[in-house]
């Protein structure tokens, strides 16, 4: 069921004021190649993009192609990667999909979603991630943990499942604020909108936000 006038309208006012409160929200791993980003997105599950941005500063001096990452020892991609967590499992991905890379690419990075979605270690949020940070190419939402808490909380979505999560912000949303909408509620989620407490006497959206306001004890919105 499409969404409502009335939430589209509500979701337009919300993204416009995040982008006047974070006007510099960005994608917070650091990189410079597809190649790099796709690693440090990899990198990133069950983890911080600080720790992750502090573990690729030497990683990205020691590995510069997929040629790099499909050749060494696993044991020793392990060592590298160990301070980001569940580095077994992250190793495995990164060297399968470098060597996925040689064998189906040339090398380098798809563009295209489906042939991202092929590589070890990558999924819908992964490729997104990809897609519209190193080719500002946009199909889709990003979701993680922050938009998935506050799109919720917002009332934009009822779902817990990333991928139906994804469809009710496609559909909410116009394509042109799909790639920003996930950085500023990532920035948000940081700032204001935080798990477990969320500090709502102070955030910009309580007005437009249903379980803010219902934590404040103000008057629900209108229904949609």
């Amino acid at each position: 069921m499409p969404p409502s006038q009335a939430k589209s309208a509500r979701a337009a006012q919300v993204v416009s004021i995040l982008r006047q409160t974070y006007p510099d929200a960005r994608c917070s791993l650091n990189f410079t190649t597809p190649l790099e980003i796709l690693v440090a997105t990899i990198l990133a599950a069950q983890c911080t993009d600080e720790r992750v941005n502090a573990t690729t500063v030497n990683l990205f001096k020691k590995y510069h192609t997929a040629a790099d990452y499909a050749n060494v020892p696993v044991e020793e991609l392990e060592v590298d990667i160990k301070s980001t967590g569940f580095y077994r499992n992250k190793a495995k991905s990164i060297q399968g999909m470098a060597r996925m890379l040689l064998a189906d690419y040339g090398g380098e990075v798809p563009e295209a979603m489906p042939d991202l979605l092929r590589l070890p270690g990558v999924a819908r949020k992964t490729a997104n991630v990809v897609q519209g940070n190193a080719f500002h190419h946009v199909e889709g939402v990003v979701v993680d943990t922050h938009v998935t808490r506050l799109s919720r909380r917002l009332g934009f979505t009822t779902a817990d499942d990333p991928p139906k999560i994804e469809r009710d912000m496609m559909e909410l949303l116009p394509h042109s604020d799909w790639f920003d909408f996930s950085n500023l509620l990532i920035y948000h989620g940081r700032a204001i909108c935080k798990a477990p407490t969320p500090l709502c006497p102070g955030c910009p959206l309580l007005d437009l936000c249903p379980a803010g306001r219902e934590r404040t004890s103000q008057p629900p919105l209108p229904a949609e």
